[in-house]
């Protein structure tokens, strides 16, 4: 399902939820299971393997970041953002002992960047996330708490979680989240309904460099690089960095280099919000 462009204004507009066809699929199945069952008792056991089965596929498109069988997620860049353009993303923070330093990185390397944020910690450091958005980046939804089983959420936490975490970013910095992302990038059915409501667009990645569980930063380094294109999201954690053997957090070894890597592409960071800003007819 192609994603459209968020409309110009601050704050964006709810839009209509729109069942994909893996989501129209499993309730014609549930329905015409149902219906089989009912009409021949002796089908049941056929019947209820059927829907365990579609059950299971749609748990692993959820547990699948950059799947779109449950709704438009973003995954790239569109054409029209740009020849040159990649997309930095930074998740977790803001975190006081790291994001200061990673600001300051990107102004060396006149990056921009945006920063999926957990709500509560926007909250806590609130200063800070002013100063993400005053240099000239942006802030995308992470939830409020980045619970361990989001994914598990019926749709009214899962409203409370998103909507918690769009309004402590507004209180913080007057500007309303285009993009959310889950956390970890596992989700379920009921999340896209949510999104659509609350005007946000569902964002991935094209690769990510693990490097909340990799303190190599060769390593990390090495698979957000490789076959590094236009287009590209890439992911980093500012908050949950690994450190490094040397105890220095990951993301301050590693970006330095891929920014330099960018340069040497002729590839320039932009925020996501600008490269879908670009591609609005």
């Amino acid at each position: 399902m192609a994603l459209s462009p968020p409309p110009s204004a601050a704050s964006p507009a709810p839009r209509s939820w729109r069942p994909t066809p893996a989501i129209r699929a499993s309730v014609a199945l549930h329905v015409g299971a149902g219906a089989v069952a009912l009409a021949h008792s002796s089908s049941w056991p056929w019947a209820l393997s059927a829907v365990i089965a579609n059950h299971l596929l749609l748990t692993a498109a959820g547990l699948w970041p950059r799947s779109a069988l449950l709704g438009p997620n973003l995954t790239h860049l569109p054409p029209d953002a740009g020849p040159a353009a990649v997309a930095l993303t930074i998740d977790d923070g803001p975190d006081p002992g790291i994001t200061a330093r990673v600001l300051d990185l990107l102004d060396e390397h006149q990056a921009r960047a945006t920063f999926f944020c957990v709500g509560e910690r926007v909250t806590r450091h609130a200063a800070l996330t002013r100063e993400i958005v005053a240099r000239q980046h942006e802030i995308g939804n992470h939830s409020y708490r980045h619970l361990n089983r989001f994914a598990l959420l019926g749709p009214r936490s899962l409203s409370d979680e998103v909507r918690r975490a769009q309004q402590a970013i507004f209180d913080a910095t007057g500007e309303t989240p285009w993009f959310f992302r889950a956390p970890a990038g596992l989700r379920n059915p009921f999340l896209e309904p949510v999104l659509a409501h609350e005007g946000l667009q569902l964002a991935s990645w094209t690769r990510r460099g693990f490097d909340t569980v990799s303190g190599r930063a060769h390593a990390v380094l090495d698979r957000l690089t490789r076959n590094l294109r236009a287009g590209d999201i890439l992911l980093l954690h500012d908050g949950h960095a690994a450190r490094t053997p040397a105890g220095t957090p990951v993301i301050l070894e590693v970006l330095p280099q891929l920014l330099a890597a960018c340069k040497a592409a002729q590839l320039t960071p932009i925020t996501l919000r600008a490269a879908l800003t670009r591609a609005a007819p």
